[in-house]
C-alpha cells in the first residue's frame, strides 16, 4: 500500500528537473483530455523535453490549457503551429478521424509525430504516413504506451523464454464499466473513426499480436453489437473476435464500452488482462494498459511452483533501460521517442509494420461483421 501511494503521488507531483541544452520542443494538436498524462506529466521530469505550444481549434480552450500545463505559447491555429520552425516535435492527440490529415500536414512541415492510436481509419493511410515520414527522414511513432513499460516486456520475456512451451492460445478482455464512454461521445462518431474496436480494441489486437508472437492469417469468427442508444449503424459498443495464427495457433479478443452489470444491478469493475496458454503451462498479465497503479504477471506451469510476478522498472525486469517505478506508461514511452530523435537506440519500439498490421486486422474483423472498415479520410497532401 505505501509503494502504490508513493507511486502515485509521484503520478501526479512529478519531480521537475532542469532542462538540458537544446531539448525537443513539443507543439500539442488540440487540448484533448489525454494530453496531460500522455505529454504533460512526462514532460516534467524529462531533462529533453518542452512543451513549446499548443493549439486548438478554440482558441480559448488553447490558453486555458496552456496556463494550467505552463505551455509556453498559445497559436491561432494548427497551421501555425506547424509553421513555426521552433517546434521540432508535434504531439497528435486529436480524433482517430483527423490523425491522417494533421500527421500528413505536420511531416510535410518538417516534424517529427507522436501520433495517438490507432493511427489512422485505415491501413492505406498508416502507410501513406510512414511512406512520408521516410521520405523526410522523420521520426513517426503510433502511441502505444503500454508496449514501453517494463510490465509488458518482463510478459513477453517469459513467453519467449520457452520457459511455459509454445503459445496455443491468447485470449484479451478489456472491457469498460458502463457510464464511461456516454451517447454523444466522439467514440461514437463514425466520421471521426468511431466504434469500439477503435478505440479500447485497437489495444486488444495489438497485445494479442505482441504476445502471441505472430500475425494473424484469417479471422475466423467476429461480432459487433449496437450501442444501448440510437448511433449509426456501423458503430460497435461492444465486440468480440477469432483470430486463426500460424502452427494452429488461436487468438480472441473481447472489447466492451459498457460491461453487464452484474444480476442486473451492480456496477462492474474494469477488465483488462490477456491470458497466454502455452503447451507448458498458461501465463496472465492483469491491467496492462495501466501496469504503474497496479498490475501483475501470474505464471502458472504445468509442472512447478505457480508464481507472481511485478515489474515497474526495467531492472526488476532484468531487462536493460531507464525509469522509475512511479514512470507512467507515457513516460516510458517518451523516454523512447526522444531516445529516437536524439540518435539513441530507444528500449523498446513499435514499427511502421507492426502499426500497418494492428490496423490491417481490425479492418478485417470489421469486414467479417458486415461493419466496414472506417471510412478514410478525404484530406489530400497537396504536392
Amino acid at each position: 500500500m505505501f509503494a502504490l501511494l508513493s507511486r502515485l503521488y509521484k503520478i501526479f507531483y512529478p519531480p521537475v528537473v532542469p532542462k538540458a541544452d537544446a531539448p525537443i520542443r513539443f507543439g500539442i494538436l488540440g487540448a484533448a483530455a489525454i494530453a496531460p498524462p500522455a505529454l504533460v506529466l512526462p514532460a516534467k521530469s524529462h531533462p529533453e523535453v518542452v512543451l513549446k505550444g499548443v493549439a486548438a481549434r478554440d482558441r480559448s480552450r488553447a490558453e486555458k490549457f496552456a496556463r494550467e500545463h505552463g505551455v509556453e505559447k498559445v497559436y491561432d491555429s494548427y497551421e501555425d503551429l506547424l509553421n513555426d520552425p521552433e517546434i521540432d516535435a508535434i504531439y497528435n492527440p486529436l480524433p482517430n478521424g483527423l490523425h491522417y490529415e494533421w500527421t500528413m500536414r505536420a511531416l510535410a512541415a518538417g516534424k517529427h509525430v507522436l501520433c495517438e492510436k490507432p493511427m489512422a481509419d485505415t491501413a492505406e493511410e498508416v502507410r501513406e504516413m510512414f511512406a512520408l515520414a521516410e521520405e523526410k527522414n522523420l521520426v513517426l511513432l503510433e502511441a502505444f504506451h503500454y508496449r514501453f513499460h517494463p510490465a509488458a516486456q518482463k510478459a513477453k520475456a517469459i513467453l519467449d523464454s520457452g520457459e511455459l512451451g509454445a503459445v496455443q492460445s491468447t485470449e484479451i478482455q478489456f472491457q469498460l464499466p458502463p457510464g464511461i464512454i456516454k451517447a454523444g461521445d466522439i467514440r461514437y462518431d463514425l466520421a471521426l473513426g468511431g466504434g469500439v474496436m477503435m478505440d479500447v480494441g485497437c489495444y486488444a489486437m495489438n497485445i494479442l499480436r505482441f504476445l502471441t508472437g505472430a500475425e494473424p492469417t484469417a479471422v475466423l469468427a467476429a461480432a459487433h453489437e449496437p450501442p444501448p442508444f440510437p448511433a449509426d449503424p456501423k458503430i460497435d459498443h461492444r465486440s468480440t473476435a477469432a483470430l486463426a495464427f500460424p502452427r494452429d495457433v488461436t487468438g480472441s479478443l473481447s472489447v466492451d464500452f459498457g460491461r453487464r452489470k452484474v444480476w442486473g444491478v451492480i456496477p462492474p469493475l474494469p477488465n483488462i488482462r490477456a491470458i497466454v496458454r502455452c503447451v507448458g503451462g498458461e501465463l496472465e498479465l492483469v491491467n496492462f494498459v495501466f501496469p504503474t497503479v497496479w498490475h501483475y504477471i501470474q505464471v502458472r506451469p504445468k509442472v512447478g511452483a505457480e508464481r507472481t510476478e511485478k515489474a515497474y522498472t526495467y531492472e526488476e525486469a532484468g531487462m536493460e533501460g531507464k525509469g522509475e517505478d512511479w514512470w507512467l506508461t507515457y513516460r516510458y514511452q517518451l523516454e523512447a521517442f526522444v531516445d529516437a530523435l536524439k540518435g539513441r537506440k530507444p528500449a523498446h519500439w513499435i514499427s511502421k509494420e507492426d502499426s500497418i498490421s494492428n490496423l490491417t486486422w481490425i479492418e478485417e474483423v470489421y469486414k467479417k461483421t458486415g461493419y466496414g472498415p472506417r471510412p478514410r479520410s478525404e484530406f489530400k497532401l497537396a504536392a
